[in-house]
């Protein structure tokens, strides 16, 4: 799928504008870099792709929408500002946004920022793309297999903060190296945040948020912003419970919140 500037109309919900070409600068991008990806987009995904059937209204955005504001980790790339209709202030990134409530919420209220989406399961998908076509969203673009192939795509020091907000803890013990949370995925954390960058991790599963800080703390440039164990039960000032929180709260789980900053 081509990643292609988008932008609504009032006619029109589902439309794209001319493509922005890339810059006649030599790209931060290596041909083998692109097969790589390409290898890794055929193997690397644990989990479901889809649950319940589409209805036909959300088949027609998997193929009418998807596609127009999709990124395309297998393309050259110089800046990923270039990749949205109107060149956002700061690029923020959320991986694994479930059914796009933070998402969508981020983007609303920042219209400036441009907001990058990962999400491999598609039912969640349809959702955020529901609401990106009703509020006319312009300032989201999306990826629908592995986060860790835009991590992997994108130029050195190109977001401004990145979430990853309760992500799959893959209870069982022969499962953690499915967890996000890995050395290798820190890494490419590490090398797209521009220095000051923010790393955002939310989960209310106590042995995640322990797995997480111990690999953190074997991430040179990544250092941790709470102060105390107490600070990470706060939440960020701009945050807005969602649907699966609530359900953590019922249950007795209390989230945490880690805020980790790039050197």
């Amino acid at each position: 799928m081509n990643a292609k500037p988008f932008a609504f109309s009032s006619t029109n919900r589902i439309q794209s504008e001319t493509m922005s070409p890339f810059s006649s600068e030599k790209p931060q991008f290596r041909p083998s870099q692109s097969r790589l990806i390409e290898k890794q987009i055929a193997t690397s995904f644990f989990g479901r792709r889809k649950g319940k059937p589409l209805s036909p209204a959300q088949q027609r955005l998997i193929d009418e929408l998807l596609p127009k504001i999709s990124l395309n980790p297998t393309r050259p790339i110089d800046s990923i500002k270039a990749q949205f209709a109107h060149e956002p202030g700061e690029v923020w990134m959320e991986i694994g946004f479930g059914g796009g409530e933070h998402l969508i919420r981020q983007a609303t209220n920042n219209p400036t920022v441009g907001l990058i989406g990962c999400e491999p399961f598609i039912n969640g998908a349809v959702k955020a793309l529901a609401a990106i076509d009703e509020k006319q969203i312009g300032n989201i673009r999306l990826y629908d297999e592995d986060a860790a192939h835009i991590l992997d795509w994108l130029p050195d020091a190109s977001l401004d903060r990145i979430f990853l907000l309760y992500p799959d803890p893959w209870h069982k013990k022969r499962h953690w190296k499915r967890r996000f949370v890995s050395s290798q995925n820190l890494d490419r954390i590490a090398r797209v945040l521009k220095p000051g960058g923010i790393f955002r991790f939310a989960s209310d599963i106590e042995d995640y948020v322990e797995w997480t800080l111990e690999h953190v703390d074997g991430c040179a440039a990544l250092s941790e912003e709470c102060n105390t164990p107490e600070d990470r039960l706060i939440a960020w000032p701009d945050w807005e419970r969602t649907r699966y929180e609530a359900k953590a709260f019922r249950e007795g789980r209390r989230p945490q919140y880690l805020t980790f900053r790039r050197k």
